[in-house]
């Protein structure tokens, strides 16, 4: 169960991605969390930072969307001026939100990234469809709501038995 938790890639942020090496790997397709991946969970608009990350995905011949648990308002407010499709509400790590997404952009499983910053709802969901998983580090924890502290508290005791198993690799590239 545990092993479901691991990230195919690790990185520092979404900037940290390798674009046209997943590109070239066949990949075609990114589905990203919002809150704490792209920006930090009450921040109400992208970067400029991000919004040329957004541009880059674009050019480098990905479809973006994003999936959160958040509610329609907040990821509305967020992805609409910029663009982007999203589904709300998502009730990740089920397979639904993910499979939505996929049917939006018209791709498979294994043409399709999930990026997200927790390994109980982004890693987890996206493993279970065998997604390639990238695990980012959180932006900001202090504005996190109450189940995302407690998925982060379960984290702590899911990365303790991986790494008496060998199993978690602590570098993040």
């Amino acid at each position: 169960m545990f092993e479901m938790l691991i990230p195919k890639l690790q990185v520092n942020t979404v900037f940290d991605i390798d674009l046209q090496d997943l590109y070239a790997k066949g990949y075609r397709g990114i589905i990203t969390d919002l809150d704490n991946t792209l920006v930090g969970a009450k921040a109400p608009i992208a970067t400029p930072e991000l919004i040329a990350w957004f541009e880059q995905v674009k050019a480098a011949g990905f479809q973006l969307i994003i999936v959160s648990n958040n509610r329609m308002e907040r990821v509305s407010s967020f992805a609409t001026p910029l663009n982007l499709r999203f589904v709300h509400e998502a009730r990740k790590p089920s397979n639904s939100p993910f499979r939505k997404a996929m049917d939006l952009m018209g791709l498979k499983p294994e043409q399709t990234i999930m990026v997200g910053d927790q390994m109980l709802t982004d890693v987890f969901g996206g493993n279970r469809l065998n997604l390639f998983t990238v695990l980012v580090l959180p932006i900001s924890i202090q504005d996190e709501g109450w189940t995302t502290r407690i998925n982060r508290r379960v984290e702590k005791i899911a990365l303790t038995r991986l790494r008496k198993k060998g199993l978690w690799q602590e570098e993040h590239q």
